[in-house]
């Protein structure tokens, strides 16, 4: 019975593909890259972002800006702290009026240094953000084309995807056609 059961099992099978084995075969073209074919695929973008040539130069270029921004900040600071030593060791030395305006005027001269040195990270910041954007931007082709190798018609973010097959994750496809395609990005033009 047993043996029964599987053979009619192996028949009904057959009878059900026959018909999807008959139809036309399907408009999209054939994978170029992967084995990928779906109409939804996932990536993560940060990943992409932080593995693809583009994105490391990027990365690179922050840390050693913000790492010069940082040193001038310590040296500012010395600076500062030398100057308040020197008005403090004045401060015994002359009426407290004219230490007074000595001591505003430092105060003011701490306070504008620090709004200068808030501006230069905060244009950093844009900076970085305007380099991301670039990023996106050049990427969009690039993506547009995996698309199109896998009969795609959309391309989600894998961390706002509650549950899917791995087989649609593309982000390591993403990044080696990026890299090929962009390289580091420094010869992208400013859009």
């Amino acid at each position: 019975m047993g043996r029964l059961a599987h053979s009619l099992a192996v028949v009904l099978a057959l009878i059900c593909a026959a018909p999807l084995a008959a139809q036309e075969p399907s408009a999209a073209p054939a994978p170029e890259r992967g084995a990928v074919v779906s109409p939804v695929l996932t990536i993560d973008s940060e990943r992409i972002f932080q593995q693809s040539d583009f994105g490391q130069r990027v990365a690179a270029e922050e840390r050693e800006k913000l790492s010069a921004l940082e040193t001038e900040n310590r040296e500012i600071e010395a600076q500062l702290e030398r100057e308040e030593r020197a008005l403090t060791k004045k401060r015994t030395q002359m009426p407290p009026e004219e230490f007074r305006v000595l001591a505003d005027a430092f105060d003011a001269k701490v306070q504008e240094t620090r709004s200068a040195q808030d501006r230069k990270l905060r244009e950093l910041s844009a900076e970085f953000d305007r380099e991301r954007t670039k990023f996106q931007q050049a990427a969009a082709p690039v993506f547009e084309q995996l698309m199109r190798e896998s009969g795609a018609a959309v391309i989600l973010e894998r961390r706002s995807v509650f549950a899917s097959a791995t087989v649609i994750e593309i982000t390591e496809e993403a990044i080696e056609l990026l890299n090929e395609t962009l390289g580091d990005g420094s010869g992208a033009s400013d859009r």
